[in-house]
């Protein structure tokens, strides 16, 4: 199955809302602030997800798996290899998550790692008869959250994963409202990656009020428009001081 991001999009925003109503309850839409979706109560209580946190990895590339039926997962330590089950409906994620420490240091991560597999199970549940038959032995792994040059299925199923993802993290219509709230209602601006303070100020806020990293949050900026990129050889702060 392969998807537009359009058609991602509305997938997100018809998930997100039913899940909105399932958690929030109804409410006054301009009543309030925006809001990141609460992922582990979307995977849990609402999909259904069982959640658990292994070591997936020797050197902590694995950050997450999710399995369409029963299988396992094998990991090699010390040279030796170790069979993990990994259940119908169950994520794992990495034992790295929950450290003293990383916590909070690796919550965006994290959540994104979470989202990300709760697309895979909802992309699943799209599948013809005959994918999900193909599908059900095999598990989905997150690595990393990147735009990757797509030349296979595994390819696909992995850039839709990560844009359902970021949309079930951060809604359109939530994005557009922190933009409004946080930003004026105005483009930032990234020169090459740089900001100037005030839009440094409103992104850093918009990462706070989703739970996100700098990186995931510019990703969905920009894919929804609220990025302007210019060269860096334009940039410049009249707000920072030099010695």
């Amino acid at each position: 199955m392969i998807l537009t991001q359009k058609k991602i999009e509305e997938i997100a925003a018809a998930v997100t809302k039913d899940f909105n109503e399932f958690f929030f309850g109804k409410e006054d839409d301009d009543a309030r602030l925006p809001r990141g979706t609460p992922i582990d109560q979307l995977a849990q209580d609402y999909l259904g997800l069982r959640v658990s946190f292994v070591p997936l990895s020797s050197d902590g590339s694995i950050c997450g798996l999710t399995a369409y039926a029963d299988t396992e997962y094998i990991i090699e330590k010390d040279g030796k290899q170790y069979s993990i089950p990994l259940h119908r409906n169950q994520v794992l994620m990495d034992a790295g998550f929950i450290q003293p420490f990383q916590i909070r240091k690796l919550c965006g991560k994290r959540r994104f790692t979470l989202a990300h597999e709760c697309a895979h199970q909802i992309l699943f549940q799209m599948e013809s008869d005959e994918v999900k038959a193909q599908w059900k032995k095999q598990y989905s792994e997150r690595k990393a959250y990147s735009l990757r040059k797509l030349k296979t299925r595994e390819d696909w199923s992995e850039w839709q994963a990560n844009v359902l993802g970021a949309a079930l993290l951060m809604p359109q219509k939530e994005i557009d409202l922190a933009v409004e709230y946080y930003a004026g209602g105005r483009r930032l601006i990234s020169y090459e990656g740089h900001f100037a303070y005030n839009d440094k100020r409103s992104l850093d806020m918009i990462c706070h009020q989703f739970g996100v990293s700098k990186t995931a949050a510019v990703i969905r900026l920009e894919q929804l428009g609220h990025i302007e990129t210019r060269p860096y050889c334009e940039y410049s702060d009249p707000l920072e001081v030099w010695a």
